[in-house]
């Protein structure tokens, strides 16, 4: 078993809402990391709204440890 990297990565998303929000920091770190040849695999929602929407979560990416530098 090699094991994985991991690299967790803050985004903010404003509004609060994570699916329909204009912004597209989101898509921007996720091709960044890509290029870099970390896989993404998921997201956390970090903090709330106070409608409860989320306002901030971590993005998270994986590579192979071998391959991590």
């Amino acid at each position: 078993d090699m094991g994985y990297q991991y690299q967790y990565v803050r985004v903010e998303f404003g509004g609060g809402a994570f699916f329909g929000n204009q912004s597209a920091e989101h898509r921007k770190v996720i091709d960044q990391y890509a290029a870099d040849g970390w896989r993404y695999v998921g997201w956390v929602p970090v903090t709330f709204t106070s409608h409860g929407g989320v306002e901030s979560a971590d993005l998270v990416f994986e590579k192979p440890a071998e391959q991590a530098e």
